[in-house]
């Protein structure tokens, strides 16, 4: 099941429309964020997206500031929110917004924060890659490939 939601409209009873699974992994960067959660009979997918489009920033010499957005604190709380019913986190992406999402959840969400086992990098692989790569982290069984003949 997929499904995308951008930040500010997700429904209040969000517990409702998510079954709850052991294992989640989200892979975050500035300009989305893509949840999965991991069951043995497979996978559901939420996307989400910031309210703002992220700019593009460039610094240039001699001011202030690193050229980077500033992170958009409710899609990291519309993030951390959709973890809630998650047993282990895994949380991976290919910047800076793993790690910013991995400190909001420390600061603003402790529950949910002792539940992350690991922060990774990982560039931009595909939804498949992404369920592949956390299934061996989390040691679930990974879909048997019939071989050709």
């Amino acid at each position: 099941m997929r499904r995308h939601i951008n930040v500010g409209v997700l429904p209040v009873d969000k517990a409702k429309h998510m079954p709850s699974h052991f294992h989640a992994v989200v892979w975050i960067d500035h300009s989305q964020a893509k949840i999965f959660h991991l069951g043995l009979n497979g996978s559901d997918e939420v996307t989400l997206h910031p309210q703002l489009a992220t700019r593009h920033l460039h610094h240039k010499a001699n001011e202030i500031g690193s050229g980077h957005a500033a992170p958009d604190k409710t899609f990291y709380t519309d993030v951390t929110k959709a973890l809630a019913d998650a047993g282990e986190v895994l949380i991976i992406g290919p910047a800076s917004a793993k790690t910013e999402l991995a400190s909001h959840i420390r600061a603003h969400a402790p529950d949910i924060a002792k539940r992350i086992v690991a922060v990774e990098a990982a560039d931009h692989p595909s939804d498949n890659e992404i369920v592949a790569y956390a299934k061996r982290h989390f040691k679930l069984p990974l879909p048997r490939v019939q071989a050709p003949g």
